[in-house]
């Protein structure tokens, strides 16, 4: 995660503007990085520099730096219906390997290394 390589860089040195600076759309990073347990002491500190107002705004599926496509979204749909590689690629009339690359690229998107973190991912960002 790019982020996580921006704080470590950034937390020796104390910068907090960088990130602040970048208002609401970094906020929403800011909070993801602190749900996965990214350098939590210099989190707290960024996040307070926000204020209490926007430490308290939920994340939004603008946080998603490449969004899904909408075949993307179509077949992570699908998955969180629970229905297989296989069924995905019968019900949109596609080949099984078509399905595993757009299931790798959803994977990607959302840093996840599963279906279930798929689909947890998405439905946190309210993606489904």
């Amino acid at each position: 995660m790019a982020l996580s390589r921006a704080l470590e860089l950034a937390e020796p040195q104390g910068y907090v503007r960088i990130f602040v600076d970048e208002g609401e759309p970094m906020l929403a990073l800011l909070h993801h990085a602190a749900s996965r347990g990214v350098a939590p002491d210099y989190l707290d500190t960024l996040l307070a520099a926000f204020g209490t107002t926007a430490q308290i705004s939920p994340p939004r599926a603008a946080v998603l730096i490449d969004p899904l496509s909408e075949r993307e979204r179509e077949i992570l749909r699908l998955i969180a219906a629970g229905l297989s590689t296989h069924e995905i690629a019968g019900e949109l009339v596609i080949v099984v390997g078509t399905v595993r690359n757009h299931i790798k690229h959803i994977y990607s998107k959302l840093d996840a290394h599963s279906r279930l973190q798929a689909v947890e991912r998405a439905r946190t960002l309210n993606l489904l």
